[in-house]
């Protein structure tokens, strides 16, 4: 099988989601997990929002596949409507998961960035469905790939706190890790959306330009 730029992102996106899912996530198959105790007030809150978080994760990579959309069209469209209902219920039940966790003790700083969070999943997957309604599919693909970027920030945020330790530095390093996620989410969805523009750039070459000698046409001598 041949590795393409588009596959090793899938597969990287794979690798990072297992490990978030055993290293975070992995409370939700253990009924006595310490974890509970701080999720017992807002819990069913948490599981829908958990199940549609699971659906935005699970249908994406799909939806990116020409294979699929090309031979099954239909299961595309149902994926791709799963995927607008999971997102667009997912982030506004986690900005008032955050702003629950104030009276807990969270900081406002952090219903904050998901508020914002929220705003820009719901944004970019509003635009994404309105372009497939309007028929206009290049604008479609673009916004659809915002719209994970985005989702994805959930998955990168926790990888790179997990595998660096720094989620034990403090909330102020936590919340500057997943603005950052937040905002190079767009800068990779933008990479992704214009690669083939980017990859002619790059490995377009100039050629030199060699001066052409210059032909002096001499007099003929007299005989």
């Amino acid at each position: 099988m041949k590795l393409n730029a588009k596959r090793v992102t899938f597969i990287v996106i794979a690798l990072a989601s297992l490990y978030v899912m055993y290293h975070n996530e992995r409370f939700l198959i253990d009924s006595e997990h310490p974890a509970w105790q701080r999720y017992e007030a807002f819990k069913w809150w948490l599981l829908p929002h958990g199940v549609f978080g699971a659906i935005v994760l699970l249908f994406a990579p799909f939806q990116f596949s020409e294979r699929m959309r090309q031979r099954f069209t239909k299961a595309h469209r149902v994926m791709g409507r799963f995927y607008v209902l999971g997102a667009l219920a997912l982030a506004p039940m986690g900005a008032y998961i955050q702003y629950y966790q104030e009276r807990m003790g969270a900081p406002r700083s952090f219903t904050v960035l998901g508020i914002v969070d929220a705003t820009m999943l719901m944004g970019t997957t509003s635009l994404a469905l309105l372009f497939a309604v309007r028929r206009k599919i290049a604008l479609h693909r673009q916004w659809a790939t915002r719209s994970y970027a985005v989702a994805l920030v959930f998955i990168a945020a926790r990888f790179v706190m997990g595998t660096t330790g720094w989620e034990q530095l403090g909330v102020e390093i936590v919340q500057a890790i997943i603005w950052s996620c937040l905002a190079l989410s767009m800068v990779f969805a933008d990479i992704s959306i214009h690669w083939r523009e980017i990859r002619s750039a790059l490995s377009r070459v100039k050629a030199p330009v060699s001066a052409k000698p210059v032909i002096v046409n001499r007099p003929a001598r007299a005989a």
